[in-house]
Parts: C-alpha cells; structure tokens; sequence
C-alpha cells in the first residue's frame, strides 16, 4: 500500500516542541518506518519542519505541503483544498490523520485517530472553534473507514457524542518513550531551578482542564494544614494556555507565591529530570483523552496523584493514588499521603513502572499496521 501521512503536528523542536499529538504523531512515524517494510509511505510535512532528511528512508518519501509558507494567508484553502489535492496527485491507497481531522476534499480511503473529545464535553474550556467542532471532526468521523481511539474512554466517548459503531472502532493506546534526547544536557532540576530536594510537580499546559486552581487551592489547604509542606513547594511547567490567568489569580488569592514555583515551558529534558527528582507527580485532570505525562511519570518511578475520571484509571491501572478532581479536600489529602506516607510513595513508584510497561510504541505501530491491513482488505 502507499499510505499518506499527514505530520504537521509532528514534534518539531525548533519551533517549540509540540506536546500530546506531536508526541503522538512523532513516535508513531518513528516506529512505524522501523517495522514495516512491506509499505510505502508518503510523508506530508509544512514549512515549519525545516530538514526534512531524518525522516527519509527507503519506504518513506517526506514531502511539504504546496503553499505551506502561505498557510497564514490560506488557511482554509491551504488546509483544506490544497491540501487534498497534494494527497489525491500522490494516489495514495489510504490517508492517516493523526490529529483529529481529515482536510475536507480528500475523498480517498480514510484513518483518522481521535486524542479526546474534551471541547465536546465542556466548551468553555477552550477558545470557540466552531468550525471544527461543528463541521471538520463530524465529518472525519463520517468520512473515515476507521477511527483510531487512544483509550477505551475515548472510544465511548465516540459511541455517546457521535453515535459511532463500535465496529468502526480501534483503541490503541498510545506508547511512552522516556529516553532523554541525546547530546542535549540533562540537567538537575534542584540545580537548574534552584529547588529543595523534595517537591511536588505538575507539567502541561495551563488551561482549565487541568484544574490547576482546585490544585493550588489543595495545596493551599495541605500548607495550612501541615508545616512540613513549607519545605516541600509546588512546582508547575508548562507553556501558557487558554485562560492561564486563572492559575495566577488563584496563588494570588492564596497567598502562597513563595510556595509555588512557575517554570514556563521546559525541553523535554528537564521536564524527565523533573518529574524523575519529584516526590510525587500531581496531575488532578478534569478530563484526559489519554494522559500521557502521568504515564511518563509512572515510567520515571514517580508516584502519581491523578483523576478518578476520563481515562485516568483505565491507563493507570491501579498504580496511582486517584482523587476527586472536582473536591479540593480529596486533592489535598491525597498531597499529604503522597508527600508523607513512605511506603504508600514505594508502593506506587514499584506498580507504575510495572504498568508502565503495558504502553510501547512498537505496539502501537503494529496495531496501527493492521488497521492499515484490516481497511485495505476491505476495499
């Protein structure tokens, strides 16, 4: 088969190392030119990627998209009808969009992989993309001859919301790679960040799904509670996202500026130094589609607070402390037993990295296959 590729959601360090689907989209190219060698596939990158040569290979041709320096002037003719029309000159056997949507005028065979469905189950928070939300993803669903789902809450989230046939349906999760970029330095956080020797930590992005303010307020809580905590400080990374202000409001409200500490958006070194010096990962999530920096953290033998939520227990398995995101008592008792309870902290570090395991991408890359296999055998 020639399969298509849309990368423009690739990882791409150079412009700011994407997060979630650029992982996504990343490692699965990655895995999927090292194990199969009986396809073909045509990679479909912008002008932002800058070098394409790493991604060249005997059975993968990377290509930029026509007028992707234009992209900002064109945005619907760009992703869309040019788009569609570089797909259909390349006669591709089948299409795979990694991230949600496929550009409308491509009438070829179709995969799509769904991350989440969160801006379905609370709009307010995101910034409106009606567009998209009321036309493009719909229509991919429709338009597909198979979805990709990356947990099995994701997948009922497809059959509640979209009315989607199980059978239509693939959950693969996604894989976890902790390995540290190699030649960049791997700093320690304690020294690089000027912190004490225990802490706790969040990373992602500051929106309001991540709940960030029930967790300052949780800490908060604990800080009040407990004097030990004015030597274990809150740490937070992560770019800025929509409504990030609401996280600053919250430790001015609070009070406790000195107590957490803000370190912006982070390479990915740090971040894995960061999370593996930590005395916990907290992660109270209001909805994950998957989840990926608490698998991370259980990969690293960090003990992980998260959500009873989403696809929260379903990835965690057992192996983290789960709270009610939405009650801030649950969230800061759950600070304490993790920051205090040795053994609870040994328990979990040991049970993640077990769990840890179960997520490879050398699964996802062949599952994926077959589900190349499994559309091509059906035409």
């Amino acid at each position: 088969m020639r399969i298509g590729i849309d990368c423009r959601t690739i990882l791409n360090p150079s412009v700011g190392e994407g997060a979630g689907v650029g992982h996504y989209t990343y490692f699965l190219i990655k895995n999927l030119l090292q194990q199969d060698k009986r396809n073909e596939y045509v990679l479909f990158f912008d002008s932002s990627m800058k070098d394409l040569r790493p991604f060249r290979r005997d059975n993968a041709t990377p290509k930029y998209f026509p007028f992707s320096e234009r992209r900002r002037y064109l945005p619907f003719a760009y992703s869309h009808v040019l788009t569609a029309r570089a797909m259909q000159t390349e006669r591709l056997d089948l299409f795979h969009a990694p991230a949600n949507i496929i550009p409308l005028g491509y009438t070829g065979p179709a995969v799509v992989t769904i991350h989440d469905l969160a801006i379905y189950k609370n709009p307010s928070w995101f910034p409106r993309q009606i567009f998209s939300t009321k036309l493009l993803v719909p229509k991919s669903l429709t338009r597909a001859e198979r979805i990709i789902a990356v947990s099995e809450s994701t997948a009922e989230d497809l059959r509640e919301l979209f009315k989607v046939p199980s059978e239509k349906i693939s959950v693969i999760y996604e894989g976890v790679d902790v390995r540290p970029n190699p030649g960049e330095p791997q700093p320690d956080p304690r020294e690089r960040f000027n912190l004490p020797d225990d802490y706790l930590c969040f990373v992602g992005t500051l929106e309001p799904r991540k709940n960030l303010p029930r967790l300052i307020r949780a800490y908060a809580q604990a800080l009040r509670q407990d004097v030990r905590f004015h030597n274990i400080p809150l740490v937070l990374a992560g770019k800025k996202g929509w409504q990030s202000a609401e996280v600053f409001a919250a430790l001015e409200q609070e009070g406790i500026q000195d107590n957490v500490h803000y370190l912006g958006y982070i390479s990915k070194n740090e971040k894995l130094e960061l999370i593996r010096h930590a005395r916990a990962f907290v992660f109270p999530s209001l909805y994950e589609g998957f989840g990926l920096p608490v698998i991370e953290a259980m990969a690293l033998g960090t003990p992980v607070l998260t959500s009873d939520i989403s696809s929260l227990p379903e990835i965690t398995g057992g192996a983290a402390y789960l709270v009610d995101p939405e009650e801030v008592n649950a969230i800061a008792n759950g600070l304490a037993r993790l920051a205090f309870d040795d053994n609870l902290r040994q328990r979990l570090s040991q049970q993640g990295l077990e769990q840890a395991r179960r997520f490879s991408w050398d699964k996802v890359a062949l599952r994926t296959i077959a589900v190349y296999e499994k559309i091509r055998r059906a035409q």
